[in-house]
């Protein structure tokens, strides 16, 4: 029995039948949206490290005199940190629809921790300057330093992606479904943390579900950065291939070895 609840199509994906496992590979709307969202990332980014340059142009041509001072410095601090971290989010959605291959270590490791790397250029020169500038009396470098600090530790705390996508990750998860149910189906909801195979499943196919998501695993790791296959689906469609399967034809030498009838049993 089917679900009575809205399943909006995702488009873009491919939901092809079943066919013969292959490494995944982002689909061109996947690689342009990629390229989009690190474009705006990079734009983020160069901001936010022209705020820190000004930060510390204002430290040296300024300096820390008055109540107005401590606002524009404080807040060139701030813009640089949410400049950063906005970006950062970008780039790890971007790193979703285009992922890198683990094979390839340092590209993976730059392409999913780059932000952790900016976070440290849009911070870590501002640290220094506040701690060395001899105009700073120990009470405005602990003040300051201490906010700098903190800027650079949210930045790369929340920069860092600690479940990078992968090539080989989506290849295993996508080759899964198919094994399961020979096409890449799979459902989601808004809040839901786990994709599906059918859409009628007990965990959203329930009075608090509005809307119920299809598309490709891929687009379910893309647009709500879901990772794992429900556990009740995955059962449930295991036990259908199994009754599925079909039945061995045994060979007519067996057959026929088995009807014959057994010559050392006694008679009756």
């Amino acid at each position: 029995m089917a679900t009575s609840k809205k399943v909006t199509v995702v488009e873009g994906g491919d939901v092809s039948p079943q066919q013969e496992k292959k490494t995944f590979v982002p689909t061109a709307e996947s690689k342009g949206k990629a390229t989009q969202l690190r474009l705006f990332a990079v734009l983020l980014w160069i901001l936010g490290i022209g705020a820190e340059a000004g930060a510390i142009f204002y430290l040296y041509k300024v300096g820390i005199h008055t109540n107005m001072d401590w606002v524009w410095f404080i807040g060139l601090i701030v813009l640089d940190l949410i400049l950063v971290i906005i970006g950062s989010q970008l780039w790890k959605k971007a790193n979703r629809f285009d992922p890198a291959s683990r094979k390839e270590t340092v590209k993976f490791f730059l392409q999913n921790q780059l932000g952790v790397i900016i976070s440290v250029i849009a911070f870590l020169p501002l640290v220094i300057v506040i701690f060395t500038n001899k105009d700073l009396d120990g009470k405005q470098k602990g003040i300051l330093g201490a906010i700098a600090v903190v800027a650079l530790l949210a930045a790369g705390i929340s920069s860092a992606d600690f479940s990078p996508p992968s090539v080989e990750e989506y290849t295993e998860q996508t080759n899964q479904i198919e094994e399961l149910t020979g096409g890449n189906h799979v459902y989601w909801t808004k809040s839901g943390t786990k994709y599906h195979i059918y859409d009628n499943c007990q965990h959203i196919n329930t009075s608090k579900t509005d809307e119920i998501f299809e598309g490709t695993v891929a687009q379910a790791r893309e647009l709500k950065n879901i990772t794992e296959l429900c556990k009740t689906c995955e059962e449930k469609a295991k036990k259908a291939k199994a009754l599925s399967a079909p039945v061995i034809p045994q060979p007519a030498d067996e057959e026929a070895a088995d009807t014959q009838p057994d010559e050392t049993a006694p008679e009756n």
